[in-house]
């Protein structure tokens, strides 16, 4: 079970990456749409947007799994730093949803984004069993 925990953790930290370059992907192409004119209203769309929004509702899934899993394994404080993705992810929708309205607050959905992935991916470091050394005679 430890590498499933280590797996779903570097996932995690992995999928909050493409969050990133798909949120960049997105802003880049409404530049580049508004400057060959297309009008950007509420019915616009680009891949960015969709992919980062899909992959969202994915990274809130593996959080939960990864919790589940933290409890069928020994990691040094899986549970706690699984049980701090979770939460971190559902700071994470919160910060989503409310930066709509406030988007100064966005900043802080990205900022977060980025702690998940830290914390994601020192947890799955966690998972890694050290070589045992072998005393010389």
């Amino acid at each position: 079970m430890r590498a499933a925990y280590r797996v779903l953790g570097q996932l995690i930290a992995v999928a909050v990456v493409l969050q990133v370059a798909s949120i960049a992907l997105s802003g880049f192409t409404i530049a580049k749409d508004a400057d060959d004119g297309t009008s950007i209203g509420a019915d616009y769309s680009n891949f960015g947007q969709a992919y980062h929004s899909i992959a969202g509702m994915v990274i809130g899934l593996l959080a939960l799994v990864f919790l589940i899993v933290s409890f069928l394994t020994d990691v040094p404080r899986g549970r706690m730093l699984a049980g701090i993705v979770v939460g971190l992810v559902v700071v994470q929708f919160l910060l989503a949803v409310v930066s709509f309205g406030v988007p100064a607050l966005g900043v802080l959905h990205g900022i977060n984004g980025l702690v998940i992935a830290g914390v994601a991916g020192a947890a799955a470091r966690r998972a890694v069993v050290p070589k045992q050394t072998v005393a010389s005679a």
